[in-house]
């Protein structure tokens, strides 16, 4: 019986809004997801800890999910 691949979702992840103005843990934040200047797009593995900390600045980005 052959066996099913699994397809890693992934995150693709945009800045779309500057963090100037928020708070310095929202800065962090949008710094540890690897995005610098807006209009940065990056893709991460699709887990708990990247949606939490997508959940915490969800309004500076944009995400979309992508088949890996």
């Amino acid at each position: 019986m052959p066996r099913k691949k699994l397809v890693a979702k992934k995150l693709r992840i945009t800045y779309v809004k500057s963090s100037i103005g928020y708070a310095e843990t929202q800065k962090g934040t949008v710094r540890a997801l690897g995005l610098r200047h807006l209009g940065d797009a990056v893709e991460h593995a699709d887990t708990p800890i990247m949606r939490g900390m997508v959940y915490k600045v969800r309004h500076l980005v944009q995400v979309e999910e992508i088949e890996g």
